[in-house]
This record gives structure tokens, C-alpha cells and sequence, in this order.
């Protein structure tokens, strides 16, 4: 299989009360972004699909803050996960 038809997976953290922006935490392409992927699957990490999302996050060096060109739209998937999962917790309190 070559480069573009490898599967590539960024993982992106952010602490409230850590560094003021979130971190590229992990990366990878083939079986590293499987990895990352089924790890995140098991703790229950909310996954979004966004390849040109993807392919910025890529460029960042791990462990380094995403620059502030990508605040808006990372701050939207952010946000989205944050819905997700508040949604997920209403409907578990319900049953």
C-alpha cells in the first residue's frame, strides 16, 4: 500500500486549566493511526472524520500547541464532542 492510501490519525488534547491552546498528542499513519484509532475507540474518545482537518494537524510537531489559524475550526470539533457527550450522558441518566 502507498503513502496516500494509508490511513493517518491525529489525536488532539485540551486541558482547561493546562496550556492555553490544545496539543497535537498523537499522530501517526498505517498501523500507528490504527492504533490510535482503536485506542481511542476503547477509552470511549469521541472520533471525527475530517481529512483536510487531518492533514494540518499532521504537520504539527507532537506535543506542540496548534497554531492560532486552526483555533476556530479545532475549537468547532471541540465543541462538537463536548455536545456528543453531554447528549451521551443525558440519555444515560434517563434509563
Amino acid at each position: 500500500m502507498n503513502q496516500k492510501n494509508k490511513r493517518t490519525a491525529v489525536a488532539v488534547s485540551y486541558s482547561s486549566g493546562g496550556l492555553a491552546a490544545p496539543v497535537v498528542s498523537a499522530k501517526g499513519q498505517g498501523v500507528i493511526a490504527d492504533a490510535i484509532v482503536r485506542q481511542a475507540m476503547q477509552y470511549g474518545v469521541p472520533l471525527q472524520e475530517d481529512k483536510a482537518l487531518v492533514e494540518l494537524l499532521s504537520k504539527i510537531e507532537l506535543n506542540h500547541q496548534i497554531p492560532p489559524e486552526l483555533y476556530q475550526v479545532v475549537a468547532e470539533v471541540l465543541a462538537s464532542v463536548y455536545r456528543m457527550e453531554k447528549r451521551a450522558r443525558s440519555k444515560g441518566e434517563q434509563t
